[in-house]
């Protein structure tokens, strides 16, 4: 888990929906959890999204919208988002350009990092935790640190 303070540009974006929204506007004026995962429906990034799906009340609670990115196409974030229930946007990034801007982009088979960011109303990075193999680390280290937010 680490901070940073670099902010993320107001990037367009594409939603399984198929509606096109700034990033600003998946917000809420509230604080915005952006997690990335290599590839819908492989068993840890399923376990991932669902964790996040499954903590959706506790980060309600702390005034955070979710956001889920993978290189999938916006026929794949649909029926991903279908068969689980996800009550967030999955973002459709096939060219990798929202993943760029997070900096979770790489090259090679596995096209994105699994990395989640944690975005203030204004896009700037408050948090970046980054685990491969620990599906539940994500949402848990940012609800944690939502929380201690909240407390102070």
């Amino acid at each position: 888990m680490t901070t940073a303070t670099d902010t993320i540009p107001d990037l367009t974006v594409q939603l399984d929906d198929g509606r096109t929204v700034q990033l600003s506007d998946l917000a809420d004026d509230g604080y915005l959890v952006v997690f990335f995962y290599p590839k819908a429906f492989t068993g840890g990034c399923t376990a991932q999204a669902c964790h996040f799906r499954d903590l959706g009340a506790e980060f309600a609670e702390v005034g955070a919208s979710r956001v889920g990115v993978s290189r999938d196409d916006l026929d794949t974030q649909a029926r991903f988002s279908a068969k689980h229930g996800f009550d967030f946007p999955l973002i459709a990034d096939p060219d990798g350009s929202v993943a760029k801007a997070f900096g979770a982009r790489r090259m090679g088979p596995i096209p994105s990092k699994r990395q989640t960011v944690v975005l203030g109303p204004d896009l700037r990075v408050l948090l970046r935790i980054s685990s491969e193999t620990n599906m539940d680390v994500h949402a848990d280290d940012a609800l944690a640190y939502l929380r201690e937010q909240q407390a102070s």
